[in-house]
């Protein structure tokens, strides 16, 4: 696969832009390359590897994310920490999107987009040699600008501090989508899981107005009750949706799969006893 192959396949962001569903499948508990697979023959558009809230060490999640290089799937990885080098690792593993949590000022998303391009936008380490091109050597006066054209820069708002500089965290040259968290900004606000309350309404407004005036995406999370994040997406917020964790759907199906067993069972058993000897 050439370069120019490599860039057509990343048409997320502009798919965003048009009001296009992107939807994303989170991984958490998954250790193979099955699970992208699984993302992948279900229509997904993209992972992401959830480090923030695993213990997913960095080798699985190179794995992961060029299967779904592979694949034609953009693979974001959530960090905990906005550090260098574990931002750096990341990328040289795989991933085209990084995304950052509670993310509360312009300085903080300005350290992790430098972070995540190369010189002289960025202070991301030269490499040579990326999974996603096969590891064939590529000089940087054609890999950086590539890669740095298809990297994602996603930060999460998840404070009302993060919401009120949002307009100032958009501004910052790099950055391509203020994410709002809506579990912890909700609690942030001091109603957990309320989503219909006019403060977390208010600060979605915010964020969504900034990311507008600055020609930016605005996406949210965390929210599972479709009918609530349609109104959401009436204000301007894109549609990147994330369909569950692998965690959850493996819950709920197992779940799904035991109350059929039960019920066939309980069925099967009253038809025992109705039976005449």
């Amino acid at each position: 696969m050439n370069l120019m192959e490599i860039r057509e396949r990343n048409v997320l962001i502009d798919k965003l832009h048009r009001g296009e569903l992107v939807t994303a499948m989170m991984i958490r508990g998954a250790r193979t390359v099955d699970v992208v697979r699984v993302a992948g023959s279900t229509g997904h558009d993209s992972i992401i590897i959830d480090l923030e809230h695993s213990s997913m060490p960095l080798d699985v999640v190179s794995q992961l994310a060029s299967t779904a290089n592979d694949l034609g799937m953009t693979p974001f990885v959530r960090v905990p920490e906005r550090d260098y080098g574990s931002i750096g690792r990341v990328l040289d593993g795989g991933a085209i999107g990084v995304i950052a949590a509670r993310i509360e000022t312009a300085a903080q998303a300005e350290e992790l987009a430098r972070a995540c391009r190369f010189a002289p936008r960025g202070q991301r380490s030269q490499i040579a040699m990326l999974p996603q091109f096969g590891f064939k050597p590529t000089p940087a006066r054609k890999l950086n600008p590539l890669v740095d054209g298809v990297t994602i820069v996603k930060t999460l708002i998840e404070t009302p501090l993060g919401a009120s500089n949002a307009d100032a965290i958009a501004a910052v040259d790099g950055v391509d989508i203020l994410a709002i968290g809506a579990n912890d900004l909700s609690a942030e606000l001091g109603a957990p899981g309320d989503y219909t309350s006019s403060a977390f309404y208010d600060q979605v407004a915010k964020i969504a107005a900034a990311c507008k005036a600055r020609g930016k995406l605005c996406v949210i999370g965390g929210i599972s009750d479709l009918n609530i994040l349609g109104g959401f997406l009436k204000m301007g917020v894109a549609p990147m949706i994330i369909s569950g964790s692998d965690i959850e759907m493996l819950f709920s199906a197992a779940r799904q799969r035991s109350a059929a067993l039960q019920q066939w069972h309980a069925e099967l058993s009253q038809a025992v006893e109705k039976t005449p000897v």
